[in-house]
């Protein structure tokens, strides 16, 4: 009579975990890097949608003194913020995002600088983040 093996051995069980444990290892930095990137992003998000007041205020007045939060149409700080964001100011057309709030600790308190740059009465924008290169928003990144 012919015995058949059924189920898997110790072994083989045990090489099945430690695959599993090395994969989790290799992904959970990978994703809390992922996590802190989409948390700024939410403060690149907020300042980019007021560089159309900046960029109305300019080209009303012909220069960026009067781009400032809560003038010309531009939200006072307190009202801009997000979960991951703690405020977004408007200083002579330099938009200012603070991040923070409920922010992983890698990036709170980092800050991300929207530069207007006058191109013969067009303007673009110079993007900066204080914090590292690898939870800079890829759309800064393409921005500077």
């Amino acid at each position: 009579m012919k015995r058949t093996q059924q189920g898997f051995t110790l072994i083989e069980l045990m090489i099945v975990v430690a695959i599993i444990g090395i994969l989790a290892a290799v992904a959970l930095p990978a994703y809390q890097d992922y996590v802190s990137r989409s948390q700024a992003a939410e403060a690149m998000n907020l300042a980019g949608g007021l560089k159309i007041a900046v960029a109305d205020s300019y080209s009303d007045k012909g220069d960026f003194d009067d781009a400032s939060s809560g003038s010309d149409g531009i939200p006072a700080a307190a009202s801009v913020s997000g979960k991951y964001t703690t405020s977004v100011t408007v200083a002579t057309g330099v938009i200012t995002a603070t991040i923070g709030g409920d922010a992983s600790a890698t990036i709170s308190g980092q800050v991300i600088t929207l530069s207007p740059v006058t191109n013969d009465g067009s303007l673009s924008w110079n993007c900066s983040f204080d914090g590292e290169l690898k939870y800079m928003p890829s759309s800064c990144r393409t921005a500077s």
